[in-house]
């Protein structure tokens, strides 16, 4: 989606904010004994209650209104039966349809207290989403994502998955320009349009280097190949001469 009115960009902020409230309010309600099923409850009811559609059931028939993965699951986990203990790494992305635009967000929390180094790949991943946006400007290249945000990885001795990449979103869930690197990739030469809609969203991780489906009877969720604690960091954001608009803040 490429942003030209004032109109498009209200749509998207709204959304996006509904996205960005939802993934909190879930944050806020998660509790050790819980269900992810229960999780996710509380996201579809807070999405309905604001007219929102989830765009992951929407787009795909997802078998649940938001993706919540946990511990050894990165990313696209099915709310079901399991049972949230203190100490998961957990992950909750949100993305949602209002008036025919698409936002999308995400980010990993530790339940409870959890091993210092899970604590510190949160806080490297949250560097790592900044410093993609922070590269983000209209005019310039693509490319400086992921250059940004291998950086960060670098510095802290982490590893990137290098099969889940940032994409268009707005006009749909997967928007054009398609996948965009959240890692270095010198074979990535497309410009950064004023106006677009796309998602940063790295996945750092303490050793991984791709996603792959672990389970027979799930189609839909990923982990890390090689196994390695993993966290996902997204915002939605508009490019813009002056940089990235976050449209994806709850506040």
């Amino acid at each position: 989606m490429i942003i030209t009115t004032d109109e498009q960009l209200d749509k998207l902020k709204a959304i996006g904010r509904i996205c960005a409230m939802a993934r909190e309010a879930m944050a806020t309600a998660m509790r050790p004994g819980m269900t992810t099923l229960e999780l996710d409850e509380i996201g579809a009811k807070f999405l309905a209650g604001y007219g929102a559609v989830s765009a992951p059931v929407l787009t795909y028939d997802f078998p649940g209104a938001t993706c919540i993965s946990v511990n050894e699951e990165i990313a696209h986990g099915i709310p079901g039966n399991r049972v949230l203990a203190a100490g998961d790494l957990v992950n909750i992305d949100v993305s949602a349809e209002l008036d025919g635009v698409f936002a999308d967000c995400g980010a990993s929390y530790i339940l409870g207290k959890a091993d210092k180094r899970l604590e510190n790949l949160c806080r490297d991943g949250k560097k790592a989403m900044w410093a993609g946006i922070n590269a983000v400007k209209a005019g310039g290249a693509l490319a400086d994502i992921g250059t940004a945000i291998g950086k960060v990885a670098k510095k802290g001795g982490y590893t990137l998955i290098r099969n889940l990449a940032s994409h268009g979103v707005g006009a749909s869930l997967h928007d054009e320009p398609g996948e965009i690197p959240t890692w270095p990739d010198r074979s990535e030469r497309r410009k950064i349009q004023n106006g677009l809609v796309f998602t940063i969203e790295p996945f750092l991780s303490m050793g991984g280097q791709m996603a792959e489906q672990m389970y027979d009877d799930d189609e839909w969720t990923l982990t890390a190949e090689p196994l390695a604690p993993t966290v996902q960091y997204e915002h939605t954001v508009v490019a813009t001469p002056r940089g990235a608009v976050v449209v994806t803040l709850a506040g």
